[in-house]
């Protein structure tokens, strides 16, 4: 992901959340992440100055921030929504050390340079400063994602990319240390959502402002019968006992802080105090030594 090799078009996208911000955005993702967030704030034992929300579409947020901050700043990414300030996740609206916590719900899968962005984050941090966000991972909607590709390629011979790429889990880690942040957390949940066919999902999708906003995509949408195919394959490979479709979101929870002094640090090779045979009560074996049998 690169400013040079886009893989959204954000111009699209914003457009998107708009329209859907205008005509009802379907909350039950961002509920689901406002109330994992207010349990992980739960265990910060300290209050903040200052907070801001970063991009989340709906104000879901905003109400577990007050609790642990004295002021808060919400920024929106597209117009019509409940914000202090409009922005824009790759070039954040504050300035170097100014804020003491920042959290953000659902909208930094949607960047090109997710690098950067977390950069920027932690950059507007003061020292000792929190971030905490909530993304979609690498397996949301694999299902959507298999049956498209298999559907399209037989009924048209070819296939376009129809569902976004999300970051892999395994990476987050990396990028939140390359970031600069200190004591970096990543874990993910799997949430499960049911529909009675692929249609309710495809509406929800386009209700989140999540149809296809690929710079790849194709700019001409799924023939009837690709959309046909489509729907037997999940309903044949992807349904309950019920006859219900499953679609899987992957919610990845980062958080890391901006480093102080007076921050945990890992101890430095030959400082320990004591050695790991004593601890285990077992004689020491040198380099040189065999184990005993």
């Amino acid at each position: 992901m690169s400013e040079n090799q886009p893989v959204f078009d954000r111009d699209l996208g914003r457009r998107r959340l708009a329209r859907a911000l205008a005509v009802g955005y379907p909350d039950f993702l961002l509920a689901r992440a406002a109330e994992d967030l207010a349990e992980r704030l739960d265990a910060v034992l300290r209050r903040f100055t200052l907070a801001a929300d970063l991009g989340t579409p709906l104000p879901v947020a905003a109400p577990v921030l007050r609790v642990k901050a004295e002021a808060l700043l919400r920024m929106a990414e597209a117009a019509g929504a409940d914000a202090d300030i409009l922005g824009d996740l790759e070039r954040l609206p504050f300035a170097v050390g100014s804020l003491d916590l920042a959290a953000s719900l659902l909208a930094l899968h949607g960047v090109n340079d997710l690098p950067g962005a977390l950069i920027q984050i932690r950059r507007a941090l003061r020292p000792d400063g929190l971030f905490i966000g909530c993304l979609l991972g690498g397996r949301t909607l694999q299902e959507l994602r298999q049956v498209l590709l298999e559907a399209e390629a037989e009924t048209s011979g070819g296939a376009s990319p129809r569902v976004a790429p999300f970051a892999d889990l395994r990476d987050m880690g990396s990028l939140l240390q390359r970031a600069g942040f200190a004591l970096p957390v990543v874990d993910s949940e799997l949430v499960t959502v049911r529909y009675r066919d692929i249609f309710g999902l495809l509406g929800d999708l386009r209700a989140m402002g999540w149809a296809n906003a690929l710079t790849q995509r194709s700019r001409t949408g799924l023939r009837r019968e690709t959309l046909a195919r489509a729907a037997a394959l999940y309903a044949e490979r992807f349904a309950d006992a019920d006859g219900r479709l499953r679609a899987t979101f992957e919610m990845v929870w980062l958080s890391g802080w901006a480093p102080h002094e007076s921050q945990q640090k890992p101890l430095r090779p030959g400082s320990a105090k004591a050695r790991l045979a004593d601890a285990l009560g077992v004689p020491e074996i040198g380099a040189g030594d065999k184990a005993p049998r």
